[in-house]
């Protein structure tokens, strides 16, 4: 189902962030609902070439890969008829122009139990994209972050405010992938000396 699909069918539109749209959206909406998707697993293996690194040295960033007995946590925000055009031409520019990554149709499933699943659109960036890295150790991946600055800040700042939001939001979940790297990236400035220059 495309995005237009969405719009025709609805009044409003949720949009399912799982990475720097859980703690920067940047387009309007109306609310947000903190729960996760299912059949999917977040992981560092998308590179990124703008946002958080460049050509020289791309960032790396998170995408969703397929796990049937997986589940990845993040926000859904709900935007309303009356801004969804330009909310979905914003992130039209961020994710696929910018970012490399293609929509998908998934079902979420807000924390809140009185609310039942909903239909949300997500962004996804699979393995024939041209700045697709793939698999790495945390220790490598943590390499590429902790020297990766792009337009928009950072490339530690990204994995700091992902793993802020899960401890914050989401206690409860033990992200293996997430902290391992996050630790990985602490090693290598013992004391956090850079963490106060990257948020």
């Amino acid at each position: 189902m495309k995005p237009q699909d969405i719009i025709n069918e609805k009044n409003c539109l949720w949009v399912f962030g799982y990475g720097s749209l859980v703690w920067k959206p940047d387009f309007a909406y109306k609310r947000r609902k903190v729960g996760f998707i299912k059949g999917y697993k977040r992981r560092f293996w998308h590179g990124d070439d703008f946002h958080r690194g460049d050509k020289e040295k791309p960032g790396r960033v998170v995408t969703l890969v397929e796990d049937e007995e997986a589940c990845t946590w993040g926000v859904a925000y709900e935007v309303p008829e009356s801004h969804m055009e330009e909310s979905l031409q914003y992130l039209n520019v961020r994710e696929v122009v910018l970012g490399g990554y293609t929509t998908e149709t998934v079902e979420f499933v807000p924390k809140e139990k009185s609310h039942g699943p909903l239909l949300a659109l997500v962004y996804i960036a699979t393995s024939d994209n041209p700045i697709y890295l793939g698999p790495a150790s945390a220790m490598e991946i943590a390499a590429q972050i902790s020297i990766s600055r792009g337009k928009t800040g950072h490339n530690i700042e990204y994995l700091l405010r992902l793993a802020e939001f899960m401890r914050l939001c989401c206690p409860e979940v033990e992200d293996e992938h997430l902290f391992s790297i996050e630790a990985a990236v602490l090693k290598i400035f013992p004391g956090g000396d850079i963490i106060p220059s990257v948020l």
